[in-house]
């Protein structure tokens, strides 16, 4: 189970100003409206995120992760998967994901991600959590406009079939210690993309648990700020 704790996500390499960070609202192909955050920076590095989060949609620690892209130069925006079932714009620690994330689609996330991609100037990235690692891994094997695609521990179980043809650039940031998939899922899904031509890159922290991606403990420390500079590359080397 994803649970990462309120403490504020970890720094980037070289943190600079916000030029704005709000709550808003997206609407989706089938007129769904639904809840993101969306954060723009001052000094703009030629990039764009979009933030998948984990099972609780868009909860406080996901809002904060904007503002750090935005801050490392992203414009980004964070967003929620319930606006088909859930009336309240409280994704806090009372918020019941439980009844809510059962019914998410991969169809849905597709239309939400879509939205916030139309949002935002190219080139576009995925940066998904464990529900959202999956999901994000999934979209960069379909190619769904994407630059490419980065994922924290997600469950293999939730991609499906890996298409034929070359999709985006994925980077897969694993715990070593993470049982959500087993090596051999991961090496499983890494020969499909591998046999798609779709470029590939994961990265294991040695020992590091299922949501190591959070400074509350500060053993992980090395391997958060390790992730940070592994998606300043990745998108840096393909944004080309």
């Amino acid at each position: 189970m994803c649970h990462s704790t309120d403490s504020r996500p970890p720094a980037p390499p070289v943190a600079g100003a916000v030029a704005s960070h709000e709550q808003t609202t997206l609407t989706s192909e089938d007129g769904t409206r639904f809840l993101a955050y969306r954060a723009e920076p001052a000094e703009p590095n030629g990039r764009s995120v979009i933030i998948l989060p984990d099972i609780r949609g868009l909860h406080p620690y996901y809002r904060d992760l904007a503002v750090r892209f935005a801050e490392a130069g992203f414009h980004t925006i964070a967003i929620d998967y319930f606006g088909r079932t859930a009336e309240t714009d409280d994704r806090g620690e009372d918020f019941d994901w439980q009844p809510h994330i059962a019914q998410v689609t991969p169809e849905q996330v597709d239309q939400d991600v879509a939205a916030a991609r139309a949002e935002l100037p190219a080139p576009v990235f995925t940066v998904g959590f464990c529900f959202g690692g999956s999901h994000s891994w999934r979209l960069g094997a379909h190619g769904s406009g994407l630059a490419g695609a980065i994922g924290f521990y997600g469950a293999i179980r939730r991609i499906g079939e890996v298409p034929s043809t070359p999709g985006a650039p994925i980077l897969l940031l694993r715990g070593g210690a993470d049982t959500a998939s087993t090596p051999e899922e991961f090496d499983g899904f890494t020969a499909a993309l591998d046999a798609a031509g779709t470029p590939n890159t994961s990265v294991i922290y040695d020992g590091a648990p299922h949501s190591f991606f959070d400074r509350s403990f500060a053993e992980w420390a090395e391997a958060c700020d390790d992730a940070w500079r592994q998606i300043m590359g990745f998108t840096a080397d393909h944004s080309q």
